[in-house]
């Protein structure tokens, strides 16, 4: 029997584009692989990621936040050594696979390979450490194609404070804040996942440009440090961003979140219904222009059940159609509110000079 609900989200997604805010394809191909394309042929299902470009297609995915992550442990030129041959990975596979995949640095870029049947490739940094207290780092790696950059990974910098590290500085620092600054005048992205919430209200003190959260969830629904407390959501709106919805286990169910900080309780299993109660509460605290979808495939090792891999997106939307979700709804969380963002990051940094 044919699922209305299901058939309305295709509907949706084949007029709007998808984009995704966070995936962490490369480093599992740097983990698993040794950053060897030839011995992965991502053209073909795989059994060990949850990505390859069959799923990205059947998943209707128009858009990817491609990470660049390196592991928060390196730091100085070890980290920007490590970042960067991430980044030139990221570039090979793009090249590599350039009949399905395009490199795309503009929002204007993301809609173009839209148009094409392409998937637009963009890049985001994970961690701050990754320029290695360097402010002229930062614009390196903007010119190499990046367009967001987390502010800390699951330790702090010695600039901002991460969620679950030991606060040092109070959110962020003097440099920190000249980290954002610099961001925007790049047209870099402020992504606020991973930070403490005392860094993400001064992040949202000093901006001018709106910022994401590539990968978050909602505090009030499961209160776990990685997700967002209300009192910075209500801050969104005026600031214009967008929370990319995870859906990390957990951070979308209280019940896995418990047995992670050691309950001793038997592992639960998450649920799609657990990640639309966080689309749903983010649409009571922010309003649906400030909503989007950061899945987090590939950067932990289980998904809910429901959404197991990127070819899981039209069956999201469903539940969202379901719920209530009008169409139009759903174009703008799916990639209208982020392209946005990105486009008034890049108006705000051409204001600049």
């Amino acid at each position: 029997m044919v699922n209305p609900h299901l058939e309305a989200a295709r509907a949706v997604l084949a007029q709007a584009p998808l984009v995704d805010g966070h995936n962490d394809l490369p480093w599992t191909l740097r983990d698993r692989f040794g950053s060897d394309l030839s011995a992965v042929d991502l053209t073909v299902e795989q059994s060990s990621t949850h990505t390859d470009l069959p799923r990205l297609r059947r998943g209707m995915v128009s858009g990817q936040f491609w990470s660049v992550y390196v592991p928060s442990s390196l730091s100085g030129p070890e980290a920007v050594t490590a970042v960067l041959e991430q980044i030139d990975l990221t570039h090979e596979i793009i090249a590599r696979h350039s009949d399905q995949l395009a490199l795309a640095q503009t929002a204007e870029a993301v809609e173009s390979a839209f148009d094409q049947g392409k998937v637009a490739s963009l890049l985001g940094a994970e961690g701050g450490h990754s320029i290695g207290g360097s402010l002229r780092v930062l614009s390196v790696l903007h010119r190499l194609g990046v367009r967001y950059m987390t502010l800390t990974h699951n330790d702090n910098t010695p600039w901002a404070d991460s969620a679950t590290d030991v606060p040092a500085v109070g959110g962020l620092s003097d440099f920190g804040r000249r980290v954002v600054a610099e961001m925007n005048r790049l047209g870099m992205l402020v992504d606020l996942s991973h930070v403490a919430a005392t860094t993400m209200h001064a992040a949202l003190d000093v901006a001018s440009a709106p910022v994401i959260f590539s990968h978050s969830s909602c505090r009030a629904v499961t209160d776990h440090v990685r997700n967002v407390p209300d009192d910075v959501l209500e801050r969104l709106p005026g600031n214009g961003g967008v929370l990319m919805v995870t859906f990390v286990p957990q951070f979308v169910s209280q019940a896995v979140a418990d047995v992670d900080g050691g309950s001793g309780a038997t592992a639960p299993r998450a649920t799609i219904a657990d990640v639309v109660a966080h689309f749903d509460h983010a649409r009571e605290v922010v309003g649906v222009d400030h909503i989007g979808v950061g899945g987090d495939y590939d950067g932990c090792p289980d998904m809910p059940d429901g959404l197991p891999d990127v070819a899981s997106y039209p069956e999201l939307f469903a539940a969202l159609l379901e719920r209530g979700w009008s169409a139009s709804d759903c174009a703008k969380v799916a990639g209208r509110n982020v392209l946005r963002v990105l486009q008034a990051a890049e108006d705000a940094a051409a204001d600049r000079r």
